[in-house]
């Protein structure tokens, strides 16, 4: 019997966090590397970019590996996304035999500098904070949202940008809880931050005392809530926010943000037409890279 098994899948570079998640969720899984790159005379000479590395200390064989990986892209197109989106997911299964597998995949991390005043810095770096800075310590990997992903940092940009000062936010798909730490961090005066997704509820909760911010987390989903929030964030796949547009309005105030975002934008229109269905104003179309978030005004 292998030490552990390296997973490799080839991907979508666009869904990576996704399928990252996805891995953590399935798997006895402690690292995954997105990709790494070569340079030569400062020129770019290779890359794994499109392939992911899932570092697993599992029982599973190879073949039940294998299998799983399969589900998990009938999941995906089950939630509205081609094969060209996925990616081809095929996959190798690579049986190891030494243990450096839970160091390893640290090394691939680094600190990440969101804006000029937002930095999220990987919980084993020593690092000194800049006056007028804003510190989010995580462990990578642990749940979606590392900090990495631009449909993450499209988020902390808008809440850096339109949250107001002592607001009452909610987020809606929290996982490791980044985005409610963030919202903690610059003002909100109470921060709620819920996912249907049990296992990333403790991952959140801890990532809040590393920060020492108060935040409450629960499993949860926004058709179930009946408070009303000056502040929400969605950061959610697109067919998801098009579908809960309702729910996601119900629960903000009159004159309140939501910001939405895990859009592609080659779907965006799909958002953009549940915005209008739902009466709701758009302030502002951000991009970065591939991906589009979409800040709307109740």
């Amino acid at each position: 019997m292998a030490d552990y098994f390296e997973l490799q899948i080839k991907i979508n570079p666009d869904i990576e966090d996704i399928v990252s998640e996805m891995c953590f969720e399935t798997f006895y899984c402690e690292g995954v590397v997105l990709a790494e790159e070569t340079y030569k005379d400062l020129e770019m000479i290779s890359t794994t970019e499109g392939t992911l590395r899932v570092f697993i200390k599992d029982e599973k064989s190879p073949e039940q590996i294998s299998d799983i990986v399969s589900g998990m892209k009938n999941t995906l197109q089950t939630r509205g996304l081609s094969d060209d989106e996925t990616g081809s997911f095929e996959c190798k299964v690579i049986e190891c035999e030494n243990q450096d597998w839970s160091k390893k995949w640290k090394e691939k991390w680094d600190i990440t500098r969101v804006s000029d005043r937002i930095v999220v810095v990987p919980d084993w770096f020593d690092y000194t904070q800049k006056p007028d800075e804003i510190i989010i310590r995580l462990e990578p990997g642990c749940a979606f949202g590392t900090g990495t992903h631009s449909t993450t940092q499209l988020c902390m940009k808008a809440i850096e940008k339109y949250m107001p000062l002592n607001a009452k936010v909610a987020d809606i798909g929290t996982g490791s809880g980044i985005l409610a730490i963030c919202a903690k961090k610059f003002g909100a005066q109470y921060v709620y931050g819920c996912d249907n997704d049990e296992t990333v509820i403790d991952v959140a909760k801890e990532n809040a005392l590393k920060n020492n911010v108060q935040c409450t987390f629960e499993l949860n989903t926004a058709d179930k809530l009946t408070e009303k929030y000056d502040f929400v964030l969605a950061n959610i796949l697109h067919n998801v926010l098009a579908a809960i547009m309702g729910d996601l309005k119900n629960i903000m105030k009159d004159g309140a943000y939501i910001v939405l975002s895990g859009i592609l934008d080659e779907k965006k229109d799909v958002v953009l037409e549940a915005i209008s269905a739902n009466n709701l104003k758009l302030i502002e179309e951000a991009h970065q890279n591939q991906w589009v978030a979409l800040i709307v005004q109740k």
